[in-house]
């Protein structure tokens, strides 16, 4: 019987995590009724993940399914895969670490069903370093200004998906992306509610600052060109002011004379361009890098193994 609800879950080192995740997740899904389905994605753990992920799909062959990478592709590419995979009308993406409640999945199920496309969670009481809680807050900020999506809570990953929406994702065929924002640009009647975020009850979170800040790059990258046209106009105002000190400069070297005071001034002026500069170049190479990893043709990601029941729909 094709599914009418598909719960997407990516793992990565969450061993201790999966049996509790599961027993929930399956007394929930249960109780909605419908039949359902949990894709599970192992990403490449290197702890025993992966063994736990086929003892579960023993347990209920009939409403699991795990897909195997051959290595660590990222939360997002994991995810990615499931999506090509779902038999569901509706999609709900959950992590695995049990900080998303699946407890509040009938609450996502609830408001596609009234008609909304895309559904985001946005945590309540968030279960985060002050670090973490403001970093994200400072990121939505920026966000929203540069790519008018309007997400809340970018960062909580338990969200639902009518299957029109999944498939144009799954087809989008981008290597670096970030699938809340793909979803939403997809939309057409999008909405948000309120969800309970609980504290890591084992692991560690895979998301240090060089991840997030690399994902954050990939939103912005992907989804704006407002950083290039931002040092457009920035390149454009600063070369302004450079012409007008050139010509003080020399206004004053013609009329009072050439002096030495000032020259640490001038050091400091050259090095803020220069550096100015650089991070100018960064930004344009975000983009090229981003050209460079779609025009190259890779796989997105490598699965090693698909274990699932035989598909009599």
């Amino acid at each position: 019987m094709r599914p009418y609800l598909s719960a997407v879950v990516p793992v990565y080192n969450e061993e201790d995590n999966l049996k509790p995740l599961f027993a929930r997740l399956t007394k929930v899904l249960d109780e909605i009724g419908k039949p359902y389905e949990i894709v599970f994605t192992n990403d490449g753990s290197r702890d025993r993940s992966g063994h736990v992920l086929r003892e579960l799909y023993a347990q209920r062959p009939e409403n699991v399914r795990v897909i195997d990478f051959n290595g660590n592709f990222g939360q997002h590419m994991a995810i990615m895969a499931a999506f090509e995979y779902v038999r569901g009308d509706i999609v709900v993406t959950l992590d695995a670490d049990l900080q998303n409640l699946p407890e509040d999945i009938p609450l996502l199920v609830a408001k596609i069903e009234e008609g909304f496309d895309v559904v985001g969670g946005y945590r309540r009481d968030r279960q985060d370093t002050w670090f973490r809680r403001n970093a994200s807050r400072f990121i939505n900020m920026i966000r929203a200004r540069i790519t008018r999506i309007e997400m809340r809570d970018q960062g909580c990953m338990l969200r639902a998906y009518r299957r029109h929406i999944v498939d144009n994702i799954a087809t989008s065929g981008e290597v670096s992306t970030f699938i809340p924002a793909l979803a939403y640009s997809f939309a057409a009647n999008p909405t948000e509610v309120e969800v309970s975020h609980a504290p890591r009850a084992a692991g560690h979170s895979k998301y240090h600052l060089y991840n997030l800040l690399r994902l954050n790059f990939d939103l912005m990258t992907g989804f704006s060109l407002v950083p290039l046209q931002v040092f457009t106009m920035l390149g454009f105002a600063v070369s302004l002011l450079s012409a007008l000190l050139v010509v003080y400069l020399l206004l004053q070297r013609i009329f009072v004379g050439p002096e030495v005071q000032g020259v640490f001034t001038l050091f400091g002026i050259m090095y803020f361009l220069v550096g100015l500069g650089i991070f100018g170049l960064g930004i344009i190479g975000e983009y090229i890098g981003r050209i460079y990893l779609e025009v190259r043709k890779r796989p997105r990601f490598v699965i090693r193994e698909v274990v699932q029941a035989r598909d009599d729909d």
